[in-house]
Order: C-alpha cells, then structure tokens, then sequence
C-alpha cells in the first residue's frame, strides 16, 4: 500500500501539473481555509530534497505567487462586502474568535499582522478580509502580502525539504517528519500569543459611585 502512495506521489511530483496545483491550492487557501495548501507545499519540499523533483526554487515562487493572489482576492472580498462578511461570523466559533484577533492586531500592528497571520490557524483569512472591510489602502497592503506569501512558500518548502533530507530513501516519512515540524511551529506561535494575552493588562473598571439615599 505504502509503495502504490509513493509511486502515485512520486508521479505527481515528477509532473508540472505539481507547479499548477501548488499555485491552486496556495490561492484558493487564501479565502477557502479548507484547501490544504501548506501540507501540499511540505510535501513538495521532501520530494524536492528527495528526488530532485519539483524544483526546489520554483515551488518556492509558485506557492508565493498563489498566496500573493489568494490574499488579493479575500481582501477584494472583504472590501467589497464591507464588515457584513465579518458580522455574520457566529459569536464563540473559532472563526468569531480569529476575527476579533484579527481586529485587535490590526489596530495595535498595522499591516505587519498579515505576516503574523500566516502562522495562526484561520488566521491569514481573517486578516486579509479584515483589512478589506477596513479599507485598509491597497498600495500598503500588497507590499505585506508579499512579504507574507514570500516567507510563507520559503518557510513551509524549507520545513519539507528538510524532512526530505532527513529521509532521503523514505519521503512517506519526511512528509510526516516535514508537516510535524509545521505543526509544532503553529502550537508554538499560538502558545506565544497565549502568554502574550493573558499577560497584556485587562482595563480597570471604575465602581458606580452611590447613589443619594442608597447604602
């Protein structure tokens, strides 16, 4: 069975279809959450280490080329919809709960938070839509997705090749050691961003003063 899995991935890499889907997959996880892109780029990058297919460089480019537009379209949406997309989101979902982050580290960060999003589950599209419905301007949002689609296709390229290199006579296993190593960066950011807010000051109540007759 493992061996049908690695000639059928072995043939998927080998093909320049790869570099489409890369591109695919990359854009559409922009406003489609669902779509596994970050798993496909891993798996790209052990193969590349592995076999020397895909290029090493070019899945690089492709996936950054893919996220670049896929943030493009979801602020387009974003700011076409104006805040309604963002409102409907349903009160103590995971989704509200990435909106709202999204909201406060856009007002205390600026754009730079789009390159903090890439590493926060949910968190790249609700930045990216935020920002749109915000009317965040456009010439200073494209220079942050690209600083994130960039460091985004290196970053998960560079974890699979890695895994790639660590089990050169066996990707099935650089995939899993590749897609480990993101997992454990994504806990590790949410457990910084966790510390982070719990020791962020809450603000002060001021006490109602009493009123005249009341004790």
């Amino acid at each position: 069975m493992s061996d049908a899995i690695l000639h059928f991935a072995d043939e998927l890499m080998s093909s320049w279809w790869i570099y489409l889907a890369l591109w695919g997959f990359a854009a559409l996880d922009g406003f489609f959450p669902a779509i596994p892109s970050e798993t496909l780029v891993v798996t790209a990058g052990v193969f590349a280490a592995s076999t020397g297919e895909p290029n090493l460089y070019a899945v690089i480019v492709v996936a950054a080329l893919g996220a670049f537009i896929g943030d493009h379209v979801s602020y387009a949406l974003g700011r076409g919809a104006g805040g309604r997309l963002l409102d409907r989101v349903k009160p103590g979902t995971k989704r509200h709960a990435a909106v709202q982050w999204a909201r406060r580290s856009l007002d205390e960060r600026g754009g730079l938070v789009l390159v903090v999003a890439r590493y926060v589950p949910g968190g790249r599209t609700a930045v990216t839509l935020t920002m749109g419905s915000v009317r965040f301007p456009l010439r200073s949002f494209t220079p942050f997705a690209a600083l994130a689609a960039i460091s985004w296709g290196a970053y998960c390229t560079l974890v699979g090749f890695i895994g790639g290199k660590a089990f050169e006579d066996n990707p099935l296993k650089g995939v899993v050691l590749g897609i480990g190593l993101a997992l454990a960066v994504t806990l590790i950011v949410e457990l910084v961003r966790h510390r982070l807010r719990k020791r962020k000051p809450q603000p002060q109540v001021d006490p109602q003063p009493v009123e005249a007759g009341r004790r």
